[in-house]
């Protein structure tokens, strides 16, 4: 009977997995990519509608954008653009030392992007006043400094007419700090009453991660507590604002940050504020400060830092450290489990120091947790390995009370209590790993460090998936699986199965069988043998990082587990395998 059931349940298995797939290829593939289709004609013309309707500008390209004001290069060793004299604003800025793609022809990574073009992004400064200010469309005039650069500022200027002068000063670092030293000076007759803000702007939402692990949206430091507004829900949210001394806000996704610091001992009012602008949602950070007065003939100035550039964890420390910016290391997206992601990250940083890259960074770390844990998975996998070698008697006492299950699992009980083993025990080391695998997976996929780090061979970044795929022989055939017609999507996506993913299929099953399946009736049995199986297309999808570290980590179990095994004289699946191998091999011998 036991049989028929565990045929069954394979036939089961089998036919539920191959209907899953015909549906998806003949009737969900197609069914999407024309839904797609439809929704993208829909939101284009929805588009022209809308600018037809609200009589919205149309967008130029960057380069056009880029031409509309007279500006002010910026050339750095880490950053590489220009500030708009109209507005005074730093709009255009690409990161040197980072590129879009691990091709050597790859573009470098753009921040920031001037208005006028799609979905720009810029951060911009000013005051509020009852006379006239310098605002959006104000140019500025340079005053010195061609171009900006860590040991040259640049100095811009502007005069109301109505006695207030404004002069700009900016200057920058080596790597991603802008300092905006803002003066007026009031030669006018009358007191005025003026307040200093800043702001950082993005019109339009941007491109998001697909993953929901991240946090993408206004980020920051105010009022003592971290504050977070994901983009997704920002509009149904609405503006909100917070009062603080000092502190920071900005703008974030996966890696790159722009970010507002006032002066720390001055009390501001942050806010995060979505505005729908001609159709377009408008998503803009932003402090003021306490209004000040300006009494005729004296001066007043105001000091914003601008942060823009990647979220690296030890430059974001370095700021935290020298400006007293509380938090500022919180841009990256440390997790619910930031108590542990922060040790992980922390110790694989250390081991890459010595190490020089990443992949063995994430080997040694795995000998770090072995043997951190080695005493309670050694005990763990001693229970483990008796358990099995009862496996015999456990079945005897199944059948002889085969139609008694509450004397079956007492005399099963008794049988434990005997040999003095606990069966929970067993558990223990599929369980330690696990908080670790989320960690490790946060910190692959949220720092910048991990980003484009390769390993060797074909692996050029841990943080994306195994680029290799069973179906073109991991490109041994000259073909692109991901570009077929119908199934293409399939193949390059849930189906793609890399090196990796098998490696870490077949250490799940050599594993697997080394652990005991006591209390497992044939059919759990048959079904526990095809988690490898699924698990290798699961895995293929994560980052090669960290199949990388669960095949060096479930190996070194595989060993540990032998030892043990191999101590207890309990049967295991290496030592039939060298047996087979003997015995074949003296028989080859015999008939020689």
């Amino acid at each position: 009977m036991d049989k028929e059931n565990s045929r069954n349940t394979i036939i089961f298995v089998v036919c539920t997995v191959a209907l899953l797939l015909v549906y998806e290829i003949f009737i969900i593939g197609p069914r999407d990519r024309q839904r797609a289709l439809e929704l993208k004609a829909h939101a284009a013309q929805a588009q022209v509608n809308a600018a037809i309707a609200t009589g919205a500008p149309s967008y130029v390209d960057r380069g056009a954008a880029i031409a509309q004001s007279p500006r002010v290069q910026i050339d750095t060793p880490a950053l590489q653009g220009s500030i708009s004299l109209r507005g005074g604003r730093i709009d255009d800025l690409f990161l040197k030392g980072y590129r879009e793609t691990i091709a050597k022809n790859s573009p470098p990574v753009e921040l920031l992007r001037p208005e006028g073009a799609k979905q720009a992004y810029f951060a911009a400064f000013g005051w509020t006043a009852s006379a006239p200010t310098p605002g959006p469309l104000t140019v500025w005039t340079e005053t010195s400094g061609s171009v900006l650069t860590p040991d040259s500022p640049v100095t811009l200027s502007w005069d109301n007419g109505q006695g207030l002068t404004f002069t700009r000063t900016i200057s920058v670092d080596k790597l991603y700090l802008f300092t905006v030293d803002d003066k007026v000076v009031n030669s006018g007759a009358n007191a005025v009453q003026l307040a200093p803000y800043a702001s950082v702007q993005h019109q339009g939402q941007p491109d998001l991660s697909k993953s929901l692990n991240i946090h993408e949206g206004a980020v920051g430091a105010m009022g003592g507590q971290l504050r977070l507004q994901a983009y997704k829900d920002w509009k149904k949210k609405g503006d909100t604002s917070y009062e603080t001394t000092g502190g920071w806000l900005g703008l974030t996704d996966k890696y790159w940050l722009a970010a507002l610091i006032p002066d720390q001992h001055s009390a501001v009012r942050g806010q995060y504020r979505v505005d729908t602008v001609n159709g377009v949602d408008v998503y803009e950070t932003d402090y003021v400060a306490a209004p000040r007065t300006l009494a005729p003939g004296a001066a007043t100035e105001n000091t914003t830092r601008v942060f823009a550039g990647a979220k690296k964890v030890s430059v974001l420390q370095d700021y935290q450290r020298s400006l007293g910016v509380p938090q500022f290391d919180n841009a990256v997206d440390w997790g619910l489990l930031w108590f542990l992601t922060r040790p992980v990250f922390w110790l694989l940083a250390a081991l890459f120091s010595f190490t020089g890259n990443f992949g063995l960074a994430l080997l040694a770390l795995t000998v770090v947790v072995k043997l951190a844990t080695f005493p309670l998975a050694n005990k763990s996998y001693a229970s483990a390995s008796r358990m099995k070698k009862l496996q015999p008697e456990i079945d005897k006492i199944k059948k002889a009370f085969k139609d008694d299950p509450a004397k079956q699992q007492q005399e099963t009980m008794a049988l434990y209590q005997r040999e003095k083993i606990n069966p929970i025990a067993g558990c223990l080391p599929a369980l330690i790993p696990l908080p670790i695998f989320l960690a490790l997976y946060k910190v692959l996929f949220v720092t910048i460090e991990m980003r484009q780090a390769p390993f060797f061979g074909f692996i050029k970044d841990l943080s994306a998936p195994d680029p290799s795929t069973i179906w073109n022989l991991f490109g041994l055939i000259p073909w692109n699986p991901a570009a077929a017609p119908l199934i293409g999507g399939l193949l390059g996506g849930t189906l793609h199965v890399g090196v990796w993913a098998l490696i870490y299929g077949f250490i799940m099953w050599l594993n697997q069988a080394m652990t005991p399946t006591t209390g497992m009736d044939p059919s759990q049995r048959q079904i526990m043998q095809f988690m490898p199986l699924l698990f290798i297309f699961f895995f293929a999808q994560m980052p090669a990082g960290l199949l990388v570290y669960y095949c060096w980590s479930t190996a070194l179990t595989i060993v540990q587990q032998y030892y043990i095994m191999h101590s207890y004289k309990t049967e295991n699946p290496i030592d039939g395998f060298i047996a087979r191998l003997r015995g074949q091999g003296q028989t080859a011998l015999a008939k020689g």
